[in-house]
């Protein structure tokens, strides 16, 4: 994808949650060739070191963390601010689908696990980083949803909901801070094919596919593409907000 809008992120600070690959680590690029210094969280320090080759000498902050852990998410913001003094930008794409099944076979466990990662996350993070973003009066703040959160997509009944609060999380904060420097706002992607997809099902993702009238996945350089946007500065009056980018498929 041609990449036509630049933005200055320098003198910013980011953290991506989720930052290792897929969406996340997109982001991250496009926000690092803006000029931004840049922090990845994620649980594997593994895939956080492959990501690292990506940024050449552009080299980010690493911290292996597990989000749906609040005393790690505390832990990874103090390290964060000790490295870089502040967090002027915060990108909620850490997420896992869980299985396909129907409600009524769903286990319990696996629903838990959707909704520590996918909603308990975003709001730890977003705990963590305000109080910070409120002592500069000003911040950035997206969160990754899904338009499954606003159709729900049957046989992923877990990620559909915790989609769906992680919109109405973003709601809820963007109004509460509104009246400060820090705007919050968050995206619907359709599917984006990425290594998320292995714990789909083919039959799922064939689904997902068949509702998206351009009859194709994005790109993750499409995704980043808007969340630059959503974290300039000239994204000013926006908060709150739900942007979609799901190639036709989101009817509200």
């Amino acid at each position: 994808m041609a990449q036509c809008n630049r933005y200055d992120f320098s003198g910013r600070h980011a953290v991506v949650t989720g930052g290792g690959a897929g969406i996340g680590l997109n982001i991250a690029q496009r926000l690092a060739e803006g000029g931004a210094t840049v922090s990845l969280w994620d649980r594997d320090g593994a895939v956080l070191e492959q990501a690292r080759a990506a940024f050449g000498a552009a080299s980010p902050q690493m911290v292996a963390v597990d989000v749906a852990d609040p005393e790690q998410v505390a832990a990874a913001c103090r390290q964060t601010l000790q490295a870089a003094g502040a967090i002027d930008i915060l990108v909620n794409s850490a997420g896992i689908t869980g299985p396909n099944m129907p409600v009524a076979d769903y286990p319990v466990d696996e629903w838990d696990k959707v909704m520590a990662v996918n909603l308990r996350g975003p709001f730890l993070c977003c705990r963590a980083v305000v109080p910070h973003m409120r002592n500069k009066d000003y911040g950035r703040i997206v969160n990754i949803a899904s338009v499954a959160g606003k159709e729900g997509n049957p046989n992923a009944s877990a990620y559909s909901a915790s989609k769906a609060g992680v919109m109405a999380l973003t709601k809820s904060l963007g109004k509460e801070l509104a009246q400060t420097g820090i705007r919050v706002n968050c995206i619907t992607p359709a599917a984006v094919r990425t290594g998320i997809f292995a714990q789909m099902t083919q039959q799922h993702i064939d689904y997902m596919l068949s509702k998206i009238p351009m009859n194709r996945f994005g790109e993750t350089a499409e995704i980043a593409a808007l969340v630059a946007w959503l974290v300039s500065e000239e994204c000013s009056f926006s908060t709150g907000a739900v942007f979609d980018i799901s190639g036709g498929r989101a009817t509200y």
